[in-house]
């Protein structure tokens, strides 16, 4: 089942949803249960998840993110979405990294930024 590809669709209907939890990235050398990613990298296993799952574990992060999730199921192969978003915080001075689901994109921002960032994706999206 694909998702939506038009990019005026796409930001006319992504809805941001900010999680209440902030979340952390982390190196780790095992699998984390809880994570909500973990990517593999030839330096080690990138983790991400909430403060609480890596405290649990004893896992140390240095900083918190909020986690913004586009509620729109976008098509993987959908054109301009992540550049949309990346220059619409960038112009507000908010680093983004972008991690994406196969219904879902999922936007992390510093978290003390979070509100801003939520204000910055719903002026693109019209709302």
């Amino acid at each position: 089942m694909a998702g939506e590809a038009d990019l005026t669709v796409l930001l006319r209907t992504m809805r941001p949803k900010l999680h209440a939890q902030p979340y952390g990235y982390a190196v780790s050398d095992r699998a984390v249960a809880g994570a909500f990613a973990q990517i593999v990298e030839p330096e080690g296993m990138t983790v991400i998840a909430t403060l609480a799952v890596l405290a649990a574990h004893g896992i140390p992060t240095d900083s918190a993110w909020a986690r913004i999730s586009l509620t729109v199921h976008s098509d993987l192969a959908a054109v301009g979405l992540t550049a949309a978003i990346a220059q619409a915080l960038a112009a507000q001075g908010i680093s983004a990294n972008v991690v994406a689901g196969f219904y879902h994109d999922h936007v992390f921002v510093q978290w003390e930024r979070r509100e801003d960032a939520i204000a910055a994706l719903r002026g693109l999206s019209g709302v």
